[in-house]
């Protein structure tokens, strides 16, 4: 049988490996620790790789700070690794994820609530997300670049992603699917809250991609 990761309304199916959702600072920090020090690092000599603050990156490890999205895509990528390493209590093992449709595992980050799709799947080459984003928040203030494709899918709401100096408006059911070598960001410009299905498939199916993009998730 092939090993799974059963995400249903029924609570002793939940694998163990299912993130709190209210212990977003604590398990990055137990996370980017663990990593960092497996690889040999320092704090300055990650600092250096990611181009983030000693300093920052000190209050991170310490659970003293909840960093946006787009931060943790910066270690991701430092790292080698998946962002959703950082939001997994446990090296996830499973072949196979289901998810029913109230029962996605959830991490409130900031202002906005992050939904992984993706969670508990082994060596995920796709990483699927599902995001609420207040008004005004989004993948980051500046333009952000990686490796490999990325799809936007608009659920609700109304975001503006820019792709190097073209802007395009995304309503309910619009999507874009663009490299993600060209600079790019994406924000939610309405006055209400918006949702979007997010996909990144990084070039290289080990690469980290999670930590770019979203922005006003608090920045360190």
């Amino acid at each position: 049988m092939v090993k799974s990761a059963l995400f249903t309304c029924q609570k002793e199916t939940e694998p163990k490996n299912t993130p709190p959702p209210d212990s977003v600072e604590s398990l990055v920090a137990y996370r980017l620790r663990q990593v960092r020090k497996k690889q040999g690092l320092s704090l300055r000599a990650l600092a250096e790789r990611s181009g983030l603050n000693v300093n920052t990156l000190s209050l991170i490890e310490n659970g003293k700070s909840s960093p946006s999205v787009g931060t943790l895509q910066q270690l991701a990528v430092a790292l080698g690794l998946s962002a959703s390493v950082f939001l997994e209590a446990d090296k996830p093992e499973n072949k196979l994820v289901y998810v029913q449709a109230g029962c996605r595992p959830q991490m409130q980050v900031g202002k906005n609530l992050l939904e992984n799709l993706g969670v508990g799947l082994e060596d995920n080459a796709v990483q699927p997300f599902v995001m609420h984003l207040s008004p005004g928040e989004g993948s980051g203030k500046q333009l952000t670049v990686h490796t490999g494709q990325e799809f936007i899918y608009c659920l609700s709401g109304t975001i503006r992603c820019w792709v190097e100096e073209q802007s395009f408006p995304l309503n309910s059911g619009d999507s874009i699917l663009f490299e993600a070598h060209l600079p790019h960001r994406w924000i939610n410009e309405g006055q209400q809250p918006a949702q979007i299905l997010l996909v990144m498939c990084p070039a290289d199916a080990h690469e980290a991609l999670g930590g770019r993009h979203f922005d006003g998730l608090i920045e360190p």
